[in-house]
């Protein structure tokens, strides 16, 4: 059976932050992610994960209000990127993540595609125990964010020819990109060590779009079961009254497929 994660950013936001791991642990996940835990002290995040895993965290993005999306493929951000990449790891070591998503930021071109393959061959040789993954983030949510296609995301996965790199398969996203997550699936399928859920086209609780879920399941069972299937999506009302999803891929007991 594949693992759940909550994404807290998105998810059981009635509550504080730190009270979120306990209420997705109650609703029957079986570990979490969250964008951005650079807000608490890791002590905090210890102790209010009381055991938890935790899925996968992002490098910080810098400022977000004055359209900061990280800075991997940003010309002359390098010291910035190292900087925040060290912070990150530091996270995501003590919180024992599975996985950091290394945030490309705002930039385009080949000297963008060159400084994110310099920064990212550098991260590798810094953190030589972590695993990275890089997701492609369509233009209406991220405006002129770098990497914005699944087929050069991987490209560069495949020219860095690293294990511990690997791509990360948001739903919502590769359908805003490319028009079927399905054929995206089926494509990289073999790169893809992270995996994110949400409805389509309203990104609340998963399910629609042409996509089954349970063969996703499916299929990551048959892969070995290594990778999180991760719910990033608005609640369409509270949190736990939208669950049915869980319970019914967990049981296997219906098939989400939508028109």
């Amino acid at each position: 059976m594949p693992r759940f994660a909550a994404n807290l950013t998105y998810l059981f936001t009635e509550v504080p932050m730190l009270d979120r791991p306990d209420w997705a642990a109650r609703c029957g996940f079986d570990g979490v992610e969250v964008l951005f835990p650079y807000d608490q002290p890791m002590a905090e995040w210890e102790r209010a994960l009381a055991g938890m895993p935790v899925a996968l965290i992002n490098t910080p993005p810098g400022d977000w209000a004055s359209g900061d999306r990280g800075f991997a493929a940003v010309p002359g951000m390098e010291l910035r990127f190292r900087d925040s990449f060290l912070r990150a790891a530091d996270y995501a070591t003590r919180l024992k993540a599975a996985r950091l998503h290394v945030m490309a930021g705002v930039a385009k071109g080949p000297q963008a595609e060159q400084t994110y393959v310099e920064n990212l061959t550098w991260a590798l040789e810094q953190a030589p125990d972590l695993h990275l993954t890089l997701e492609p983030l369509n233009p209406d949510d991220m405006p002129g964010y770098f990497l914005n296609d699944y087929d050069d995301a991987a490209r560069i996965i495949d020219d860095l020819g690293s294990p511990r790199v690997g791509l990360q398969f948001d739903i919502w996203h590769a359908a805003r990109l490319h028009g079927d997550a399905g054929l995206v699936w089926q494509d990289h399928r073999h790169r893809i060590s992270h995996i994110q859920i949400a409805g389509f086209p309203g990104r609340n609780e998963p399910g629609g779009g042409g996509f089954s879920l349970p063969d996703l399941c499916d299929a990551v069972d048959a892969d070995g079961g290594t990778r999180w299937i991760s719910a990033e999506y608005r609640p369409a009302k509270g949190t736990a009254q939208g669950l049915g999803w869980l319970t019914a891929l967990k049981s296997r007991g219906a098939l989400m497929i939508g028109g």
